[in-house]
C-alpha cells in the first residue's frame, strides 16, 4: 500500500465522519452535546481541508475545470424546475 492509497482512504474516512457529526449536531437537543459535536465537526473539516491540500500538492487529487457554458446550462436547468 502506498502513500496515495493511504491518503485516499483517510480522506474517505474523514468525509464519512463529517456526515456523522453533521447529523449528530442537527439532531442533538442538548446544547452542551451540540456544542461538542460542532467543535468536533470543525476539527474534522480542518483535517479534511489539510488532507485535500496535501493530496493536491502531490498531484494525488485531480481537479477538473468545468467549462463555464456547462455551469450556465446547469443553472438554467435548475431555474426551470
Amino acid at each position: 500500500m502506498n502513500d496515495q492509497v493511504i491518503m485516499d482512504n483517510y480522506l474517505l474516512v474523514l468525509k464519512s465522519c463529517v456526515e456523522v457529526y453533521v447529523h449528530g449536531t442537527l439532531e442533538s437537543s442538548n446544547e452542551s452535546v451540540k456544542s461538542l459535536l460542532k467543535d468536533s465537526l470543525n476539527e474534522i473539516l480542518d483535517c479534511q481541508k489539510n488532507t485535500y491540500n496535501l493530496m493536491t500538492k502531490y498531484g494525488w487529487y485531480k481537479i477538473n475545470n468545468v467549462d463555464s457554458n456547462v455551469v450556465q446550462d446547469t443553472l438554467e436547468k435548475c431555474k426551470s424546475k
